[in-house]
């Protein structure tokens, strides 16, 4: 894919996204794999109004070609999902309120979700009745070390659909942009049933 292409989805799907309230101020990022390397956006820009300018070119390895925009702190989290997953050629963050909030009361390391119907619209869930799980890592400021936590659970849990940060917000992957996009989309439906569900639970207690 060519960064032209990848960087002309990535501006849709920005408008999208922020219309649903998902990248509040100039929260989140976006990124995309190319045949030379990455895209990515760049730090300060709302994510509803993006435009060339607004992105980062990488080679392979990760290395940003002549560009004034500052890159985002986050661009290594991304490069390492790229690393981790070989089929994934998007990775897009969001900000919403139903996964940042889930992310802190849920106290484990995973949010398992059982029994919605909505599970589907996640790749390789076949059935309602499988347990989607997506991993909880701790907040950090160091992308470095936040990035080989990720590694690290990925060796042994592999990383399928996304993850979320505590307190900051969900990464979600995809081979393409409309997968990534319905993958964003199912997740964020699924966050807020569960968040409405234990909102009931704890009233009902």
């Amino acid at each position: 894919m060519h960064n032209n292409t990848a960087i002309s989805e990535l501006i849709e799907a920005g408008k999208w996204i922020s219309q649903r309230g998902w990248v509040p101020a100039t929260g989140g990022n976006f990124s995309a794999r190319t045949n030379t390397g990455f895209v990515v956006t760049a730090s300060g820009f709302d994510k509803g109004q993006l435009a060339p300018h607004a992105f980062i070119e990488l080679d392979h390895a990760g290395s940003r070609s002549a560009s004034a925009a500052k890159p985002s702190a986050e661009t290594e989290l991304h490069l390492s999902m790229y690393k981790l997953i070989p089929s994934a050629h998007f990775v897009l963050h969001t900000h919403s309120v139903a996964a940042t909030i889930l992310s802190r009361v849920i106290k484990g390391h995973s949010l398992d979700l059982h029994g919605y119907e909505m599970q589907k619209s996640l790749t390789g869930i076949t059935s309602h009745l499988e347990t989607l799980s997506i991993p909880i890592f701790d907040n950090d400021q160091d992308i470095d070390r936040l990035s080989l936590l990720v590694s690290d659970h990925h060796l042994h849990t592999p990383i399928e659909h996304g993850v979320l940060i505590r307190g900051h917000g969900l990464y979600v992957v995809g081979r393409t942009i409309s997968e990534v996009r319905r993958q964003l989309e199912g997740l964020e439906f699924l966050f807020a049933c569960e968040l409405e569900r234990l909102r009931l639970v704890g009233l009902e207690s």
